[in-house]
């Protein structure tokens, strides 16, 4: 006898135990039915799927000391943990301006941060990366926070091509409605191109070699590449290496952080503050580099002199954020 049209469907089974692939993991698809799952792959370490986990939430808050009535820029708003507690540290009378430029999760992100009570009144998304952000803003704003890192629902979905985990398009684009994949990119260059962004967006050390390597064994998916740098000699770090390479390449990440930089002193008020968060070398240095320049200047009356890390406490409960790197600076009144 069928299943009536009225009933709903059975979840597909999967092999083993416990699901592996991305769109198997329905209770962690699902952390309001299934709390008690989810709470136990957070406690491993590791972060639901379709989730992120806010990194060095309590830090920035230091940096940023908002406060009610502020305006706040989120200049990457991801899965909203940042901008949850910026918006609830500026209530009552406080507005967030929230930016990202991917049109899959944002919507996602403003129905959640909505469903928490932070409606239209004091929070505006808009779909955009940050090049532009002193034209976006009708009026210089109290703080800004960037988090340059990719968000854990672009890694972990296979389809968005950000992981060699699973086997998925060869795409790395934040907006996948915009612009060309990774694959098309990879197919137009030429050894020593392919070179040159290896060794500038990765520092990957055997970039000559490794681009002549690759090229020979064209890749459309995320797993043929993976197994282009392994025949090539690789690792998991330098497979590592050559996808964050390709997608600083494909979204012009650094193109738009320089633009960024630049900016930062029209778009705040004076006493104004920005934290930038960085995940590898090629973004710290440039946000140091344009820190210093300003400070020099006299625009900003104070920098960060060093960068702060994660606890060791956070980096054990959420190994993702090994790598970060908070610095912040304020503009001078």
């Amino acid at each position: 006898m069928s299943d009536s049209p009225d009933k709903p469907k059975r979840r597909p089974r999967y092999p083993g135990k416990n699901p592996r692939h991305f769109t198997e993991k329905y209770k962690e698809h699902s952390p309001d039915r299934y709390p008690v799952d989810v709470a136990k792959v957070i406690d491993a370490g590791k972060t639901p799927a379709g989730t992120h986990r806010a990194i060095m939430v309590r830090e920035i808050l230091d940096v940023l000391a908002p406060k009610p009535g502020d305006i706040a820029v989120d200049c990457t708003l991801g899965y909203g943990g940042h901008a949850e507690a910026l918006l609830a540290a500026i209530q009552p009378g406080g507005r967030l301006i929230g930016l990202d430029v991917d049109p899959i999760e944002l919507p996602k992100t403003v129905r959640r941060l909505t469903a928490l009570g932070f409606g239209s009144d004091i929070l505006t998304a808009i779909q955009s990366n940050f090049a532009g952000l002193a034209k976006l803003l009708p009026e210089p704003v109290d703080m800004l926070l960037a988090d340059l890192g990719l968000s854990s629902m672009q890694i972990d979905n296979p389809e968005r091509g950000f992981t060699w985990k699973y086997d998925g398009p060869l795409d790395l684009r934040m907006n996948p409605r915009k612009g060309l994949p990774a694959s098309s990119l990879l197919a137009s260059l030429d050894p020593s191109r392919l070179a040159e962004l290896l060794a500038d967006n990765s520092d990957e050390p055997d970039a000559d070699r490794l681009a002549r390597a690759l090229l020979h064994a064209p890749a459309t998916t995320t797993m043929q590449l993976a197994a282009a740098v392994r025949k090539a000699g690789g690792d998991d770090d330098t497979i590592r290496r050559v996808f964050q390479a390709l997608r600083i390449a494909v979204n012009d990440e650094f193109g738009t952080l320089e633009a960024f930089l630049r900016n930062i002193p029209f778009c705040l008020k004076p006493g104004g503050r920005v934290a930038i968060l960085t995940f590898h070398s090629g973004e710290d240095r440039r946000v140091k580099k344009s820190f210093k320049a300003f400070e020099a200047e006299g625009v900003f009356s104070e920098i960060a002199r060093d960068v702060t890390r994660a606890s060791a406490e956070e980096r054990r409960s959420n190994p993702r954020s090994s790598s970060a790197k908070l610095r912040w600076a304020v503009l001078r009144d």
